[in-house]
């Protein structure tokens, strides 16, 4: 895809392996294909302002209240000397089938980027991903329901502007994030909660490394040493404001610390992403309209015990027993644009 000219791109050294990396312009990140370490673009003169890719006009123009963004990324061939991630894929099918199933989203309304699609316009690139970031949040109003998924790899690099309470900025890891850069959190933050208005609920579900903090938001929930779940707040030290214009931006993600080995258990069909799975399987197997804090307890007692007492059903209804954990979760989280009470608020998409 061609949206404008670019600027004649530049190179700078990794800082994990000291390889050479091309930089294209605007890029505030750039990732390592050869380490997969992602090193910070300084600063020096303000990039050339970039035509914005225009979302809406390659997807869906039908707006139902419900709609939903599902990406998922196995990068097979994108890796010098690494392995695609099994479960991807099948996490955004085994999202799609939730979704129209259990919580009645229009099938014309998910749009799904996977690196199988032949449609280019349907692939995860940097471009592809900030034009469905767009189209999800576009125009919305008093009671919609957005979602948005993403099943792939996560990234930290050092954070440059001081909004950050542990220094990182986190990021997604898109197809081509070996030669355009991550999309950080900033951005995300940026494109899809700040534009939420009164009354619009926005549920995002990371499965990726490094993706607790991914969106950005001011306040994290997780599991204290006490076993209670506990907020947190994260508010930048800076005053930046992180929230939303009105309306709800809530994230189920995982804690890792990006260094857990590839994991499968148990052994079965087909593979999913131990997040993704954990997510699907509490809310299939909880009744309707349980609380946040019974989800995130559901959870993490299925990634403890690696399965519980009921299957998870795939789109095509064959069983799914065989689970990935490619991010290396080692326990949900939930941040939120505002704090609530977990144990007293229903989950409902």
């Amino acid at each position: 895809m061609n949206f404008g000219a670019r600027a004649p791109a530049t190179t700078l050294r990794c800082r994990c392996c000291s390889a050479c990396l091309t930089v294209t312009p605007g890029a505030r990140a750039i990732q390592c294909a050869q380490c997969n370490g992602v090193t910070r673009v300084r600063r020096r003169i303000p990039p050339p302002a970039l035509p914005m890719p225009s979302g809406p006009m390659y997807y869906p123009r039908t707006r139902s209240n419900k709609r939903a963004v599902l990406i998922g990324i196995t990068y097979a061939g994108m890796r010098r000397g690494g392995d695609e991630l099994m479960g991807p894929i099948n996490d955004v099918k085994c999202m799609r089938h939730l979704l129209c199933q259990k919580f009645g989203f229009p099938s014309d309304c998910i749009i799904m980027l996977t690196d199988d699609q032949r449609d280019p316009f349907r692939s995860p690139t940097k471009d592809n991903i900030r034009m469905a970031m767009q189209w999800l949040v576009q125009g919305c109003r008093y009671g919609d329901s957005l979602v948005f998924h993403f099943s792939g790899m996560g990234a930290q690099v050092l954070d440059d502007d001081g909004d950050e309470v542990d220094g990182y900025d986190e990021a997604i890891c898109p197809l081509d994030s070996f030669q355009m850069g991550p999309i950080l959190d900033d951005e995300i933050n940026e494109a899809i909660v700040r534009p939420l208005v009164d009354g619009v609920r926005l549920h995002a579900i990371v499965d990726a490394c490094y993706s607790a903090t991914v969106l950005d938001l001011p306040f994290l929930c997780r599991m204290s040493k006490r076993g209670n779940w506990e907020w947190e707040d994260h508010r930048p030290p800076t005053g930046a404001c992180k929230g939303t214009s009105g309306g709800q931006a809530v994230l189920i993600s995982g804690y890792s610390d990006g260094k857990s080995k590839y994991i499968v258990l148990p052994e079965a069909y087909a593979s999913v992403g131990a997040m993704t799975h954990s997510f699907i399987k509490a809310v299939e197997c909880e009744p309707r309209g349980i609380t946040y804090g019974r989800l995130l307890t559901s959870m993490r007692a299925i990634m403890r015990n690696g399965g519980g007492n009921c299957n998870l059903q795939g789109p095509d209804g064959a069983p799914i027993r065989k689970v990935a954990n490619f991010s290396g979760v080692q326990e949900p989280t939930l941040t939120s644009s505002e704090m609530f009470h977990i144990h007293r608020e229903a989950f409902d998409l």
